[in-house]
């Protein structure tokens, strides 16, 4: 089980990785929305240092059809001692088929395949995710 390190009081800390501009703002409005706190950075080298600064504890990953810089953002983050064990979500329009395959060898815990940017989905089920061991 993954150890998120917080009681269930304190607020949830979000690493949303999203090169668009527009499309980060938006999730980051809904997730603060809903009472979490939300650190935005796109998917370039400063990802390790923006975590290792904001200490989240959930991270959502977009990744784009094609986009090998983010499985390669995942591995490093996997590799990161700060990061290694905090759930990651990955946000694509991807088929579930290329998720699984790629994304769950390198410890991820879910995927939302997602056919538009609507906000809604990422904070569905986040309160789980992100509490998953203080059960």
């Amino acid at each position: 089980m993954i150890s998120t390190g917080h009681s269930t009081e304190e607020t949830i800390r979000v690493l949303f990785i999203e090169s668009d501009p527009g499309v980060a703002e938006m999730y980051k409005l809904k997730l603060e929305v809903d009472g979490y706190q939300v650190t935005v950075v796109p998917n370039d080298d400063g990802v390790l240092e923006a975590a290792a600064n904001a200490r989240p504890d959930m991270i959502y990953l977009d990744l784009r059809l094609g986009e090998e810089h983010g499985y390669a953002t995942l591995q490093q983050l996997r590799a990161t001692a700060c990061t290694q064990n905090v759930p990651v979500i990955i946000l694509s329009n991807e088929a579930a088929s290329e998720m699984t395959g790629r994304g769950f060898t390198v410890n991820l815990l879910d995927y939302v395949v997602r056919a538009g940017p609507a906000p809604t989905g990422p904070a569905w089920n986040l309160e789980e995710w992100a509490r998953a061991s203080s059960s």
